[in-house]
């Protein structure tokens, strides 16, 4: 019984003295990389629980309470939402602390570079007590989670948006003819491969002699969107260019796959069905690859006052702080000796809440957006839940794209960076 209560605890434990030092001293050049490995280590725990928590948390009986012991797939899905629930906490508080902080003067600066063994003690501490609230805590949190997780992919699709036009600028900025042939060869190897791979997909998702309208409406529309970027992007009246739609042309395939390979097992134009268990895997393995990436890109990208993950600048100190550059160490102090205060290098609140809603949305990419699934603990991400999730995460990239394009024409009298 004591062994299960401490469950979290012992497994947290179990990287605390590596987790500190490692994370004290990267922390010493960049709060925003120690932040990202403490965020790292909370998936590697939620993974590890997942496989090896049910058969302890059914010992307990704060949460085993049903007169008919659930199946062992709600257990592994309970665990996962309280470790998730208490990393939301840890950086919903430290979001809350830092709302409103502008320049390096502010005191609370410190506590966002600093203090790193306590803050290890205080997110292993919410991580265990967790596992001490009743269900009904947890159930309202995995409801929650569903819409955090929504903004989450929200935020992941304008952050693709601002990384393929930063990566355009950049190409385009050497203004030197190997660059533009780089640039095209690139677009144009992108376009063939959103293609080539929307064929493929015909061929796994849409099975002879089988009625899969569904699936081919969703493959024709990926091909459809592609068309679409190409054509408006290289619209004489819109400032775009074939690197970008080509690029998110590509990610749209990709979640067309991802949704097509979600659906459930059984289904007879699923043509995976065989290999559902390695592909659930990979399927796990890639979601969190590119959660951590876009944890990491923005706060990585945070550190423009440029972009829009930064705080305003007043006028006077407008265009002084420059992006941090690698081996430039971060202070949460100001050494300037001018009467005006150095501004915060990014949006500290921003940062923290990025790193919310990435909690939220590594729970629902843990339990397949549902608490208990009838496609097996082994399968991760599968069900129709999971599949319009995704679907609806390539229309939203699509309209958000398309928007950046016709935005500039449409409403002439703003400006747009």
């Amino acid at each position: 019984m004591w062994a299960a209560s401490c469950l979290a605890s012992c497994c947290a434990s179990c990287t605390c003295g590596l987790c500190t030092s490692a994370v004290a001293g990267i922390s010493r050049r960049s709060a925003r990389i120690a932040y990202c490995c403490l965020f790292a280590f909370s998936l590697v725990i939620s993974w590890i629980l997942r496989e090896v928590a049910a058969p302890l948390l059914k010992q307990l009986p704060w949460i085993n309470t049903f007169t008919n012991t659930p199946p062992k797939e709600w257990f592994q899905s309970n665990a996962v939402l309280r470790v998730s629930s208490g990393n939301f906490l840890f950086f919903l508080v430290h979001a809350l602390i830092m709302i409103g902080v502008k320049d390096q003067n502010d005191k609370r600066v410190s506590l966002h570079h600093g203090g790193w063994i306590v803050k290890i003690v205080v997110w292993i501490v919410l991580i265990v007590l967790m596992f001490f609230l009743p269900n009904v805590v947890i159930t309202i949190y995995e409801t929650l989670s569903k819409f955090g997780s929504g903004f989450f992919l929200l935020v992941q699709v304008i952050l693709l948006l601002d990384f393929t036009y930063t990566w355009n600028d950049s190409w385009v900025e050497k203004d030197e003819r190997k660059w533009y042939i780089i640039l095209f060869s690139v677009s144009i190897l992108c376009c063939v491969a959103t293609y080539s791979f929307s064929g493929v997909l015909f061929v796994w998702f849409n099975p002879s002699g089988r009625d899969c309208g569904l699936n081919v409406f969703f493959i024709v529309m990926t091909m459809v969107l592609a068309f679409a970027f190409v054509v408006i992007a290289l619209h004489p009246k819109v400032n775009g260019s074939l690197l970008p739609a080509s690029v998110i042309s590509v990610y749209c395939a990709y979640l067309c796959y991802s949704a097509l390979s979600s659906e459930p097992r059984d289904y007879e134009c699923n043509g995976l069905h065989n290999h559902s268990k390695r592909v659930s895997t990979a399927d796990l393995v890639t979601g969190m690859l590119t959660t951590i990436l876009s944890v990491v890109y923005s706060a990585v990208r945070a550190g423009s006052s440029t972009t829009f993950l930064s705080p305003p600048s007043s006028p006077k100190s407008e265009g002084s702080a420059k992006p941090l550059l690698e081996g430039e160490i971060e202070s949460g102090r100001d050494d300037s000796k001018g009467s005006d205060p150095k501004p915060a290098t990014y949006s500290y609140f921003f940062f923290h809440i990025i790193f919310a809603l990435a909690s939220m949305y590594s729970a629902m990419l843990f339990t397949g957006w549902n608490s208990t699934t009838p496609y097996g603990s082994e399968l991760i991400n599968v069900g129709w839940t999971t599949v319009w999730i995704r679907i609806c995460t390539q229309w939203a990239t699509a309209a958000l794209y398309l928007w950046t394009l016709v935005a500039p024409i449409l409403l002439p009298d703003r400006q747009f960076y």
